[in-house]
C-alpha cells in the first residue's frame, strides 16, 4: 500500500509540473501569435500588393494622400460598383485619393480564374483607370498580409463577409474605417470619411 501512495503522490506532482509548463508554452504561444505581429505594423505603408500587370504596388509611394482598398469581382451581384468606385476615382483623383481594387474569388468563388481576364473585363465593362491588384486573398490565416492586419484592425465585424468590402486608409497610412459591401463608394459616408 505505502508503495502505491508513493507512485500516486510522484504520479500526481509529475502532472502538476507538466499541466504548468503546458500552460506556460501555450500561453506564450498566444502571445506571441496575437501581439508580436502587430507589434511592429505601424501602418499600411508596410504593405505592397502585385498589380493586375505583375508590378509591385507599395502603399508607401501614396504617403499623403487617402487610400480607399476594395476586394472585388467580377460575377457578382455588386460588381456594379465598379462604375462608381470609378466616378470616385475620377472625381477625387486630383485631391489626393487613391483607390486599389484587389480582384478576389474567395466569396462563392465569383471572380475570374486569370488576372488577364480580370483585367480585360473591368476595361471593356468599366474603363477602370485606378491600380488594380492580382487575384488576392483577402480572407482566412492565407489571407494577403495587408488585409491580416486590416481584418485585425477593424475587428471580426469589420472585416470582409462578401465582395466590395472597403478599407480606408487615411495620409499617414492609420486604418481609419471600413464599409460594408452594400456601401455604394459615392454614398455620402464614405465621401465623408474621404
Amino acid at each position: 500500500m505505502n508503495n502505491l501512495a508513493k507512485f500516486l503522490t510522484q504520479f500526481t506532482s509529475k502532472m502538476k509540473i507538466l499541466k504548468i509548463t503546458l500552460i506556460s508554452l501555450l500561453l506564450s504561444s498566444f502571445s506571441s501569435l496575437s501581439f508580436g505581429a502587430n507589434m511592429t505594423i505601424s501602418n499600411a505603408y508596410q504593405f505592397s500588393f502585385t498589380s493586375i500587370d505583375n508590378k509591385a504596388i507599395n502603399l508607401s509611394d501614396f504617403k499623403g494622400k487617402v487610400v480607399l482598398i476594395v476586394n472585388t469581382a467580377s460575377k457578382c451581384g455588386l460588381t456594379p460598383q465598379y462604375k462608381d468606385l470609378q466616378e470616385l476615382h475620377e472625381k477625387y483623383k486630383d485631391k489626393g485619393l487613391v483607390i486599389i481594387a484587389v480582384p478576389s474569388a474567395d466569396f462563392a468563388n465569383q471572380e475570374f480564374v486569370q488576372t488577364s481576364q480580370v483585367k480585360e473585363f473591368t476595361a471593356k465593362e468599366f474603363r477602370i483607370t485606378f491600380p488594380l491588384t492580382a487575384i488576392t486573398k483577402v480572407k482566412g490565416e492565407n489571407a494577403h498580409p495587408f488585409y491580416l492586419w486590416a481584418n485585425d484592425k477593424a475587428g471580426f465585424i469589420g472585416s470582409p463577409k462578401w465582395n466590395f468590402h472597403k478599407y480606408l486608409i487615411d495620409k499617414n497610412g492609420n486604418f481609419v474605417a471600413w464599409f460594408s459591401s452594400p456601401t455604394k463608394p459615392t454614398s455620402p459616408i464614405i465621401i465623408k470619411k474621404i
